[in-house]
C-alpha cells in the first residue's frame, strides 16, 4: 500500500518501522494520519515477515495530540464507528486498543511531546520505551475530558489524579518510573535501544508471542480495564456539553485556536507557553 503521511522502513530483519511524518504538525493525529496508522499495523500484522514493529514519530516530537487545527476538514472517519453522542471517542479508543488484539507486538518509541492523543497511541502500544526528557501529558483536560482514560490503569491512582486535574506533564524518566513506560533512556540512545528491544522480540517465534502478549492483556481486560476505557469516552462525550468547554470553542473561534491554547496555558506556564512548546 502507499502511504502519504507515514513513512515505512525494516530497520532489521522481521522488523518493520511505521513513522508519523506531519513533522511540519507535529504529527497531529487527523483522520488520515490515524487511518494510515492503522492500516499499517494491520498490514505488518498480515505479513509473515514481520514479527514486531516500531511506532515512531519524525521530527520534534512523538505527537503533540489530536488535530485540532481543522486537519480534518473533508475528511471522512477512517474506519466505521456508530454515530450518535461520543462518536470520536468511540472511533479513536477502537482503533488503539484494536492495537492490543493484533497479533505481533507494536513497540512505541516516543521522543519529546507525547500529548492527547498522542499519548493514548503510545499507550495502546505494547511496549513503551521513551526519552528520558520526554514530556507526556492531557493538556485537554483542561477544558475537556480524554477520550482514552487510560492513567488510573498505567500510572496509578494517585498520579492519574494529579495529572487530571491539572493537566501536567510527566517527564520520560517519570513515565517509567509510575509505570506507563517500560524504560526512559537519553534521547540520543532511544532509537539503538527500541531497536535492541525489537532484535530480542523477533527472535521469537510468532505464533507463541501473540499467545503470551494476549496473556497480559485478557489478564487486564478481566481486572476491567477494556470495560472502563469504554465507560469513560461516555464522560468524554458529557464533557462537551459543559459551560467550559463551550466557552473554549467559542473563544477558539473568534481569536483562532493557537491564542486560545495558549491563554488555556498561561497560567501554568507549560505546553504553548513554554519554550519550544508544540
Amino acid at each position: 500500500m502507499s502511504y502519504e503521511l507515514i513513512l515505512i522502513d525494516n530497520p532489521l530483519p522481521l522488523v518493520r518501522r511505521v513513522t508519523l511524518n506531519r513533522p511540519e504538525k507535529r504529527n497531529a493525529l487527523n483522520h488520515q494520519l490515524r487511518g494510515e496508522i492503522i492500516d499499517a499495523l494491520r498490514e505488518a500484522d498480515r505479513d509473515p515477515q514481520v514479527r514486531c514493529t516500531i511506532l515512531r514519530g519524525a521530527g520534534p516530537c512523538f505527537s503533540a495530540g489530536y488535530d485540532l487545527g481543522g486537519g480534518n476538514a473533508g475528511q471522512e472517519l477512517p474506519w466505521f464507528t456508530a454515530a450518535g453522542d461520543g462518536q470520536f471517542q468511540r472511533q479513536v479508543t477502537e482503533g488503539w486498543m484494536g492495537i492490543w488484539d493484533l497479533a505481533k507486538p507494536v513497540i512505541a518509541q516516543v521522543h519529546s511531546y507525547c500529548l492527547a492523543g498522542g499519548s493514548e497511541l503510545a499507550t495502546g502500544c505494547d511496549l513503551v520505551y521513551v526519552a528520558d526528557d520526554a514530556k507526556i501529558g492531557y493538556p485537554a483536560v483542561r477544558f475537556g475530558v480524554p477520550d482514552m482514560q487510560f492513567h488510573a490503569w498505567f500510572l496509578g491512582p494517585r498520579k492519574a489524579m494529579a495529572m487530571m486535574i491539572t493537566g501536567d506533564s510527566i517527564s520520560g524518566t517519570d513515565a517509567a518510573a509510575y509505570g506507563w513506560a517500560n524504560e526512559a533512556v537519553p534521547a540520543e540512545l532511544l532509537e539503538g535501544r527500541v531497536l535492541e528491544i525489537a532484535g530480542r522480540v523477533s527472535q521469537i517465534p510468532s505464533d507463541i508471542v501473540q499467545l503470551n502478549k494476549r496473556n497480559v492483556h485478557r489478564a487486564m481486560e478481566i481486572m476491567g480495564l477494556r470495560a472502563a476505557i469504554k465507560a469513560c469516552t461516555e464522560l468524554s462525550a458529557l464533557a462537551q456539553y459543559q459551560a467550559t468547554f463551550q466557552q473554549f470553542l467559542a473563544g477558539a473561534r473568534e481569536q483562532g485556536l493557537t491564542k486560545a491554547l495558549s491563554q488555556r496555558d498561561a497560567p501554568f506556564g507549560d505546553y504553548r507557553t513554554a519554550t519550544a512548546a508544540p
